[in-house]
């Protein structure tokens, strides 16, 4: 999987192939259109989606590192950094489930 490229998420290689995204680090709607993107696998994008909304990611996960940080983010990549690079699996939980 040499010149794959590599999830910033999770830091596993992106091979041909792999369901992958671009996640916008300022979604759209919050100012972000046209702004920077990273390439991230499908799953790690849908659990960024899944753990945060628009207005927190505008607000305060705006980078890579910020993230990375994030306590739900830092468990699923612990967890996901086990899988191969073209793992899949539906994302348990969104928003709400984080509240209980």
């Amino acid at each position: 999987m040499s010149g794959a490229p590599l999830c910033p998420l999770c830091l596993r290689p992106i091979p041909p192939g792999v369901p992958q995204s671009l996640h916008h680090l300022v979604p759209k709607l919050k100012g972000g259109k046209g702004g920077p993107t990273v390439l991230l696998h499908a799953i790690c994008h849908k659990e960024i989606h899944a753990a945060l909304t628009e207005a927190e990611l505008a607000r305060d996960y705006a980078t890579i590192e910020a993230l990375r940080a994030h306590p739900r983010l830092a468990r699923f990549i612990a967890w996901v950094a086990r899988r191969p690079p073209g793992f899949l699996s539906r994302v348990p939980g969104g928003r709400r489930a984080r509240q209980r």
